[in-house]
């Protein structure tokens, strides 16, 4: 008997940004252990070839760039693939009070986490490199979603952002059966927490908000993300999947 399996990515190829550390890293190599070929995408070109060198199986691919610099898209758009999935992953944590608020502050967290997604996904559609029946997937936050932090008025209205443009993606791409879903995580375990200045009582007090105790890992982010991509959820579109540990339930 043949054993089916509907997250399976055989076949696929996918195309993650912001590969190079945290939940990309994660979902980048979690994608193609289920045997996705895998395009991966970052700014930091080392830290991308030791993502790149962990891949599982062949036939992947490497793009260093930034988003936020047209030329470099242009490379993204010339690695020749047409792509069965595109995970939006690169962005940037930033806690400014309201009252420290710039204009500049507000257009380099807008660049990174809203615009260039925003338009990478338009370019690639463009040139009919997201196949019918695809799936585009956004890495955003419950932050600015479900709930907010002090602090935070800047990244929540990016992830809010985000996940508006999803419904609307979601309905203006349902003609040729693309599926365009986000994901909003919790905290999640990753080197930010670590580049902070927060201590480690500071993160074991903060821990306790959560039901679960503890903060996610970044491969059951990209876990979620499997879903979303894989032929398991070929009914689900303009949906903000929320992962948090329980958090939003106290």
């Amino acid at each position: 008997m043949t054993i089916s399996n509907p997250f399976s990515l055989e076949g696929k190829t996918i195309l993650v940004t912001g590969a190079s550390s945290g939940i990309g890293r994660a979902v980048a190599i979690e994608c193609s252990r289920l045997g996705g070929s895998i395009v991966v995408t970052g700014r930091n070109k080392d830290r991308l070839q030791d993502t790149f060198e962990n891949l599982c199986g062949h036939g992947h691919k490497l793009v260093a760039a930034d988003l936020t610099v047209e030329t470099e898209i242009e490379e993204i758009l010339e690695v020749g693939s047409e792509f069965d999935g595109v995970v939006h992953v690169a962005g940037v944590l930033n806690y400014i009070p309201f009252r420290y608020v710039t204009e500049e502050k507000l257009n380099k967290a807008f660049s990174v986490n809203y615009f260039a997604p925003v338009i990478l996904s338009q370019k690639l559609f463009k040139r009919n490199m997201i196949k019918r029946d695809a799936s585009i997937v956004f890495i955003s936050s419950l932050n600015g979603v479900f709930c907010s932090y002090v602090a935070s008025s800047i990244y929540a209205s990016t992830k809010g952002a985000l996940n508006g443009l999803v419904k609307g993606m979601a309905l203006d791409l349902a003609d040729r059966h693309i599926r365009v879903n986000s994901v909003c995580p919790g905290m999640i375990s990753t080197g930010l927490i670590k580049e902070g200045e927060i201590t480690e009582d500071q993160l074991a007090e903060d821990k306790k908000k959560y039901p679960l105790k503890r903060y996610g890992k970044p491969e059951e982010v990209a876990y979620a993300v499997i879903y979303l991509l894989s032929d398991a959820s070929t009914w689900v579109t303009g949906t903000n999947l929320l992962i948090d540990g329980g958090y939003t339930l106290l």
